[in-house]
């Protein structure tokens, strides 16, 4: 199937940032998707920023009903989805008012004018027409009768009005796919194959796209259009991927690389539950998924299925790990390797269901009752979930004991390409189970004790239930060392609870020890991060080196234990500032751990950093 053509000579151009905005019943997120889809095809560097209401359909027109998707695309490296839109697609009046703060000055804004007739304009707050009124008049500004033109095409289809009109997110792309030269041939093989059982929808959205990108070469309303080469990419395979789906793949890959089966018990929340969704997919590879009736029994059948010999994993957000604190105490008691994965979200309680943050960590360090330390993994990019995932897997397993991974809700619903890695490549993290006596009673003969440990890790033997002559009790109540049996003596809870500690502070000696990067030697100025913050951190670290400042950057993956030199990194520099989306938490710890002054820049609005705000934090700090 041959490309729709294009017209000759477009403008060069080494990067864009686009923002699709409507009502949240428009299809932006769909748009901006294919969008995506057909720019990682096409070989560009790519981020995406989407953005949707909590409301399953908010009022139709309103502010509260905007849907966004924001896609950077470009023909070198990039880490985040830009500090601010050069195109705006504004769906209708609320979309427009909404988002345009975003867009830069002298920026594009491309308006569906069949949406701004006056009970529109009221429902989005305005007063007057923005068309008209001078708003505008700092913008390159298109106006075009999206709506009535999709009717129009899609009229000889026999479609009704009505549907017909939710075809126009399609021509929305066809335009913006003329404009930036995308290929067709990806968005109109996906429109078949995803409406296949509905051949009309399936033409309306077809003819729609094509009438899209007719407008934009005849209309003559645009002056160029414009290409963004593609990335110089390492040779391979590649994939555009959300960091929810990564996360998934990353679990399938531990179950393979390990050798068990997996199990993963969960209840649907927001943002975590893509991840049930995508590995219910994947019964071919010993994968079984339970949605169970509350986080509580979620955490509790997976942590059975640990018990019982399985890679076991629960996924949830903040509000979810609330609910399973016990039973992850109840995990550290029986030292059983489980993965609970916190996806965070904007808190308390419900708060921004739907927009991201950080703000879990001191949740994921402390959140249980008594000492019962757990490590913490922490992706830090969406394709790097996959990563993450594995070695979450790793620790666990190796060390008989939970781990919390934890994302957030920008890298989970985010995308960038992913160069799919060599299976030989990835990490050996199979197990052995115990399967004979380990130890000799007063009276000579063989027993098995479960506690009994390994001496380099601590762990405890792994024997599946079933196994003859290795019977043996678990449960919450403290145990006696070795034998595993109910223990209330003093002395030995003491000398269980430090054992425990020393099992999770020993994991430092087998992460790799901290990088550094940028100005390694003489840096005025040490960024250190964690999670989702990459992105931005290195872009702003990139702009303050170029402006001839000397920074440097390191980023945290283990979070409990920290890694061993990460002490020494921090006293190495004369300032640290440390960017968080939260108040402060990452910054606590390392003021309590190694008392240094480790200075906060924080943001709370359930939006991810922009390297321009971080650059602009870096060079104040600097110059106090």
């Amino acid at each position: 199937m041959a490309d729709l053509a294009q017209s000759a000579d477009p403008v060069e151009i080494d990067q864009v940032i686009i923002r699709f905005a409507g009502d949240s019943g428009d299809g932006m997120q769909l748009t901006g998707d294919r969008f995506t889809a057909a720019s990682a095809v096409f070989g560009n560097d790519l981020s995406t920023l989407p953005e949707f209401p909590a409301e399953i359909r908010a009022p139709a027109g309103t502010l509260a009903g905007v849907s966004a998707f924001q896609v950077h695309i470009s023909d070198h490296d990039i880490t985040t989805p830009g500090d601010a839109p050069n195109i705006l697609v504004a769906m209708n009046p609320a979309a427009l008012r909404s988002e345009l703060h975003h867009l830069v000055d002298g920026g594009t804004v491309i308006v569906n004018t069949d949406a701004f007739e006056e009970r529109n304009l009221t429902k989005a707050g305005y007063r007057s027409d923005p068309l008209t009124d001078g708003t505008l008049d700092r913008f390159t500004v298109y106006e075009v009768p999206m709506t009535t033109l999709t009717k129009d095409a899609v009229a000889p289809l026999g479609v009704k009005p009505r549907d017909a009109e939710r075809s126009k997110n399609f021509f929305a792309l066809g335009l913006i796919s003329w404009m930036y030269t995308r290929p067709s041939e990806p968005t109109l093989l996906w429109i078949d194959e995803k409406f296949a059982k509905s051949p009309q929808v399936a033409a309306a959205n077809r003819v729609a796209f094509t009438t899209g990108h007719a407008f934009g070469e005849t209309a003559e309303l645009f002056e160029h259009h414009y290409a963004v080469r593609p990335a110089d990419h390492l040779p391979g395979t590649y994939t555009n991927i959300t960091g929810n789906t990564a996360l998934a793949w990353g679990l399938v890959a531990a179950g393979q690389l390990s050798g068990l089966p997996v199990f993963l018990g969960g209840y649907p929340i927001t943002p975590a539950s893509d991840i049930l969704h995508e590995l219910s997919k994947h019964k071919n590879f010993g994968i079984r998924t339970l949605q169970a009736e509350d986080e509580i029994a979620g955490i509790g059948a997976a942590l059975g299925a640990a018990f019982g010999g399985h890679l076991a994993i629960t996924t949830t957000s903040g509000p979810g790990i609330a609910l399973k604190s016990e039973t992850m105490g109840l995990a550290v008691s029986l030292e059983l390797p489980l993965i609970i994965v916190d996806i965070q979200r904007g808190g308390p309680s419900t708060g921004l269901p739907t927009k991201t943050e950080q703000a879990d960590l001191l949740q994921a360090m402390y959140g249980r009752h008594g000492e019962s330390p757990i490590p913490i993994v922490a992706s830090y990019s969406p394709s790097q979930c996959f990563d993450a995932a594995i070695e979450a897997a790793r620790i666990a397993l190796k060390y008989r004991t939970p781990v919390l991974l934890l994302s957030d809700g920008y890298l989970a619903n985010g995308s960038e390409p992913w160069r799919l890695p060599d299976v030989d490549d990835l990490p050996d993290i199979s197990v052995e189970f115990a399967s004979e006596h380990n130890h000799t009673n007063s009276e000579g003969g063989a027993e098995f004790w479960p506690y009994l440990r390994d001496p380099l890790t601590l762990a405890r033997p792994w024997a599946i239930p079933g196994t003859p002559g290795l019977e043996h009790r678990i449960g919450g109540i403290e145990k006696e060392d070795g034998t595993g049996n109910i223990s209330y003596d003093p002395a030995n809870h003491e000398h269980m609870v430090h054992v425990r500690a020393e099992k999770v502070a020993g994991i430092a000696h087998d992460i790799p020890p901290l990088e550094v990067f940028g100005d390694v030697d003489d840096a005025e100025l040490l960024v250190i991060g964690w999670g989702s913050t990459w992105g931005a951190i290195d872009g702003a670290v990139n702009r303050c080196r170029n402006r001839g400042r000397r920074v440097a950057h390191t980023h945290l993956v283990h979070l409990n234990p920290f890694p061993a030199n990460l002490g020494e990194i921090l006293r190495r520099y004369p300032r640290v500032v440390v960017p968080e989306l939260n108040l402060g938490q990452l910054s606590r710890l390392l003021r309590a751990e190694y008392l240094v002054d480790a200075r906060s820049v924080t943001k709370i609005r359930g939006v991810p950093f922009t390297a321009g705000e971080l650059e602009a934090a870096f060079l104040k700090e600097m110059d106090q």
